[in-house]
């Protein structure tokens, strides 16, 4: 739903899309519902895009590129800026190392991490938060979280490592059918050639080691092999550089991943909660 805040907030991005695609649309003469009719949308959402009421969406955006883009790209690279203006504060300068990484080193304790979130499985975490939000954000957020998803299909891939806490996923978030479904889709996620799953589980095993009690942590490999950690809690986050602390990190990582269930045995925990 478009609404009247959205233009005091909107981003600088598209704040640019909409000025583009107005004077784009004008130069060719035609009206908002004519161009709506070319892109598959309604003249009210051409309107709300125009004056920020709704910032364009990306699927918006991929066929205002077809349409007004000339083959110049213009659109189609706002779609990384106008998506990141979409994120929490906090997550923007991280969202970006994500995407271009060549490595990915997870550990969630709480939730399915983002990146293997289904939608429906988002947008009930999302929704359900603390301080309540519009629906409109909610979607903004659900949308903005499945795109980081093109990750896994990038040219050249990335090679993403995930350690889940095993209460994560007995975790019932959104009921039992989006539960399964989430289940289902991590189960699927493990079988890709660039990612390796492992369960933490429960029970820590005859030593009685756990090496996760700090909390989650994200390790990233840039494009020139350098490491960073990201750290988030209760809104919060941290990008630390610094070799030294980023080398206990990817340590503790290790350690963690060490005790946790093999690929195999992991994927076969999963499928066994979700009733295969």
């Amino acid at each position: 739903m478009a609404r009247a805040e959205n233009k005091v907030t909107a981003g600088p991005t598209a704040q640019m899309v909409a000025n583009l695609a107005r004077k784009l649309r004008v130069r060719k003469g035609w009206t908002q519902e004519q161009l709506g009719k070319r892109i598959g949308f309604s003249g009210a959402a051409v309107s709300a895009m125009e004056t920020l009421a709704q910032p364009a969406s990306d699927d918006m955006l991929v066929e205002l590129e077809k349409v007004l883009g000339d083959g110049l790209g213009v659109f189609e690279e706002a779609r990384v800026f106008v998506r990141l203006e979409k994120y929490p504060v906090q997550f923007q300068d991280y969202a970006l190392l994500e995407q271009k990484a060549v490595v990915l080193r997870l550990y969630a304790t709480l939730v399915i991490h983002g990146l293997f979130q289904t939608e429906e499985y988002a947008r009930a975490l999302i929704g359900g938060g603390y301080p309540p939000l519009t629906e409109q954000r909610v979607e903004e957020l659900v949308e903005a979280r499945m795109a980081r998803r093109m990750l896994f299909d990038r040219d050249p891939v990335a090679l993403v490592e995930v350690v889940l806490e095993e209460s994560v996923l007995r975790r019932v978030i959104g009921g039992a059918d989006v539960m399964r479904g989430q289940l289902l889709h991590l189960a699927e996620c493990a079988r890709r050639r660039n990612v390796t799953l492992q369960v933490l589980p429960l029970s820590c095993g005859s030593a009685g080691e756990y090496a996760g009690g700090h909390g989650g942590l994200t390790v990233v490999e840039t494009p020139k092999h350098d490491r960073l950690v990201y750290l988030e809690i209760q809104e919060e986050s941290l990008l630390i550089s610094e070799p030294a602390k980023v080398s206990t990190y990817a340590q503790r990582y290790a350690k963690i991943r060490a005790q946790a269930l093999d690929p195999r045995q992991s994927l076969g925990l999963i499928e066994q909660l979700a009733g295969e």
